[in-house]
């Protein structure tokens, strides 16, 4: 059973194409309105959603963050080749277990900005769908995170 929530997860771990309802103190204010943009936003030219039964799950990140993360990324490329060639010339551990350290943390800061967005998109629309198996899938995933 984890095989088939981690599988659907792996399909939809990357979804996120909108900022998120305002909310007011309760946390509910503008949900449905939010909700109704949501399938407006990810409905495709066959006027199918991105969660319409049958359809794959997939992206739809604004092109702003797309450019965010795509930096980030290749940021954290060029730290990675970078301590590959630091292992190759013999550098001091300890520094090279720093720059590790700080790929990590690179790599945790694009985990927070894809679990907001898909917070805020993904599982607030799917709950609205009455979806609450995205709920199991959002902690296996917070677990893995977590590790």
């Amino acid at each position: 059973m984890e095989d088939t929530q981690e599988r659907k997860h792996a399909d939809h771990a990357h979804h996120s194409h909108h900022s998120g309802p305002e909310t007011n103190e309760s946390g509910l204010e503008g949900l449905e309105q939010a909700g109704a943009e949501e399938q407006a936003c990810c409905a495709g030219a066959d006027g199918e959603g991105c969660h319409s039964p049958g359809s794959a799950r997939r992206s739809h990140h604004p092109e702003k963050m797309k450019s965010n993360l795509t930096s980030r990324l290749n940021r954290i490329e060029g730290q990675i080749r970078g301590v590959k060639g630091l292992i190759e010339k013999d550098v001091y551990c300890d520094d090279i277990l720093n720059q590790i350290a700080s790929i990590q943390s690179a790599l945790n800061g694009v985990g927070k900005l894809l679990l907001e967005g898909h917070l805020k998109s993904c599982v607030v629309e799917r709950i609205m769908e009455g979806d609450r198996e995205v709920l199991d899938e959002l902690l296996v995933t917070v677990n893995k995170l977590m590790k």
